[in-house]
């Protein structure tokens, strides 16, 4: 049984508009359990954020 693959390249500016969704989306999820006020959210995450340098307190 043969199966061939397909790999499908994508332009620069698919590539720039996907990277930048997933900054985007990173940010706001870092950002949202940093400044939660919520402690079970900003404990569940605390230590995260510290290994990545993202001051919480």
């Amino acid at each position: 049984m043969n199966t061939a693959t397909q790999v499908q390249s994508f332009s620069i500016s698919q590539r720039i508009i996907a990277g930048s969704l997933a900054l985007l989306i990173g940010v706001f999820l870092i950002a949202g359990t940093g400044f939660a006020q919520n402690m079970a959210v900003h404990n569940g995450a605390h230590d995260t954020r510290h290994a990545i340098g993202f001051p919480c307190h």
